[in-house]
């Protein structure tokens, strides 16, 4: 089965479309004003990773019927110095709005996307420790 396949386009930049026909521009390159044509390799694994988990996460605390009225994620990760230019460590920040979110309703969703069901951040974790924080904001 074909997940993705990319066209290149020319220098390092290529065209990436997935199975649903979704598309997307990876790249290293940049333009004469110094910006990035696409999306970096290791943008689009932390990207995979905050996708994955904040789905996760959302569903969960809506089968809790936790009132969520905004939702965001930061992933922030740093990466080594040589080549390969892996992760060295992670952190995803879980950032909810809402009335009255029970943060053990929280505590159990995050833990169920990191342990069970997000398959970007169990492959990520295999080589590097994903540190999770959250915060609830009342409102």
């Amino acid at each position: 089965m074909e997940t993705a396949r990319l066209t290149w386009k020319q220098g390092l930049t290529f065209t990436a479309a997935v199975a649903s026909g979704q598309t997307l521009q990876a790249s290293s390159d940049k333009d004469e004003q110094g910006i990035k044509q696409g999306f970096g390799p290791m943008e689009l694994m932390a990207f995979s990773v905050g996708a994955c988990t904040a789905m996760d996460v959302i569903s969960i605390l809506e089968k809790k019927r936790q009132q969520v009225t905004a939702f965001e994620i930061k992933v922030n990760s740093e990466r080594a110095e040589n080549h390969p230019r892996i992760f060295t460590s992670m952190e995803v920040e879980y950032i909810l709005t809402g009335k009255a979110i029970d943060p053990a309703a929280v505590e159990r969703a995050i833990e169920l996307s990191a342990e069970k069901y997000c398959s970007a951040q169990n492959i990520v974790k295999r080589s590097v420790d994903i540190q999770h924080t959250y915060k609830i904001i009342e409102g």
